[in-house]
């Protein structure tokens, strides 16, 4: 495939081509202008001389005579340039002096006079007639060559076109030479970008002399950014599920070889069983991972439709009420019978934020856990020991886990933190406060209101 062309040659073909065109189109009509005031000069010279001849034509009494000597004619007619001819007639076109065959096209009508180009003894002449009025008709013809014109004419038209020229060479150094500069700084990002090594990504020093030029390292340096986050939160996602998964598939593979070793039947179900349970937490935590990195890809890739937030309550208490009953906690809900609630969110972020919310409180907190809606506050709430409240925004940061969680070995500190992500996503206000005077955690999520509650719209599935 051919190369693309310059973009100093397409500048400089879009400027200077329109411009040398504009420059020849006027150049032209100055040309043409010029030729038509030199050629009445000209006329009116060639004018002159007939009337000069005129004046010397006497009547008598056997007619019209011319009163100058061949001699005198010479003066009269004199040109050091071209070579002059003339001829005074009769109305009937007879000659009375001057060379013989000499003829113009007479003037028509009342004019006393006409110009005319015409051919004599070979030469093109320019030519005109004059006419002399009663009581003595007659014709005066002077015709001469057009020698003097035509280099007139010539000489205008070089120095018409040669400083054009030489200005449209100048002005085309001049702006290769400015657009060479002004594309300079965009030749250095290139190098700038051929130079570096792949894996930095890192924002380029960007030149501020030009908009353009600007606009785009900006827009460069933004992509460069939206790259190194993604790549940092995959980056990140790996190195979390390294290290995460390292502690529970080792236990699993314990545990695995420890049954192995034995021959009780019941010592291998024992073993099974923590197996099982260990997988658990392998798999929670696996799905924990990836909705963090779920919340990282979001940042620039968030989608949001009216969704019912009553029904997504409602399907997550469904979903988490045989554990609840397994573990002998008192699941129940408020608020979701009092009519639709819509807002503008996103349904799957809403959904991790609920699972992740009643996940944490069956894990740590008491014997009772709500889900409550009013208006388009959404709470979850439980009566267990609570979050003292120096510690709640510490929690809310990846890996960090509390007393609790600490004793229990439960969990790996990422539950808080996917729900702080998500609601910043959602543009949604997250908090943590006590549930009433006796302790326990309300967790409430305030979400800008899409609608008012109990319209009617179409449910987000």
């Amino acid at each position: 495939m051919s190369a693309a062309p310059s973009l100093t040659r397409r500048v400089l073909r879009g400027v200077l081509l329109p411009l040398a065109l504009t420059w020849l189109v006027g150049t032209g009509v100055a040309l043409v202008v010029a030729n038509s005031f030199t050629e009445q000069a000209f006329d009116r010279t060639l004018l002159d001389d007939a009337y000069a001849m005129s004046a010397n034509v006497r009547a008598t009494a056997d007619g019209i005579e011319l009163l100058l000597t061949p001699r005198e004619v010479t003066a009269v007619l004199f040109d050091q340039t071209e070579t002059v001819h003339f001829a005074v007639l009769q109305r009937d076109g007879r000659r009375l002096a001057g060379e013989a065959g000499l003829t113009a096209p007479v003037p028509e009508g009342d004019v006393a006079h006409r110009f005319s180009d015409i051919v004599f003894q070979g030469q093109t002449l320019r030519a005109v007639v004059l006419n002399h009025a009663e009581p003595n008709p007659y014709r005066v013809v002077v015709a001469q060559t057009t020698r003097a014109r035509s280099a007139l004419v010539e000489r205008l038209l070089v120095y018409a076109l040669v400083p054009q020229i030489l200005l449209l060479a100048v002005l085309a150094i001049w702006l290769w030479r400015g657009i060479n500069r002004a594309l300079r700084p965009l030749g250095e990002l290139e190098a700038t970008l051929d130079r570096r090594d792949a894996n930095d990504l890192s924002p380029v020093p960007v030149a501020r002399s030009s908009r353009e030029l600007e606009r785009l390292g900006d827009a460069m340096n933004a992509l460069f950014a939206r790259v190194t986050h993604s790549v940092r939160a995959q980056r990140e996602f790996a190195g979390n599920v390294a290290h995460e998964l390292r502690t529970p598939l080792a236990g699993i593979r314990a545990l695995a070889d420890y049954g192995l070793a034995q021959k009780d039947s019941a010592v291998w179900r024992e073993q099974l069983e923590r197996i099982a349970a260990s997988q658990a937490r392998a798999s929670h935590l696996v799905d924990q991972l990836l909705g963090l990195a779920l919340a990282d890809e979001g940042r620039t890739a968030l989608q949001r439709a009216p969704v019912r937030l009553d029904l997504l309550a409602e399907e997550a208490v469904m979903r988490h009420l045989a554990r609840a009953d397994a573990q002998g906690v008192d699941l129940g809900a408020h608020g979701l019978d009092d009519g639709p609630v819509t807002v503008q969110a996103n349904a799957a972020l809403v959904e991790g934020i609920l699972d992740n919310l009643l996940d944490n409180a069956l894990r740590y907190g008491g014997r009772t856990l709500t889900v409550a809606l009013e208006g388009t506050v959404l709470s979850v709430v439980d009566d267990g020991p609570g979050i003292p409240a120096e510690s709640r925004q510490a929690l809310m940061q990846r890996w960090a886990q509390g007393a609790d969680g600490q004793r229990l070995g439960q969990g790996a500190g990422l539950g808080l933190s996917i729900v702080a992500r998500y609601a910043q996503l959602l543009g949604a206000r997250l908090t943590l406060e006590d549930a009433d005077a006796r302790g326990g955690l309300r967790v409430s999520l305030a979400f800008p209101p899409g609608s008012a509650p109990g319209t009617d719209q179409a449910s987000a599935g």
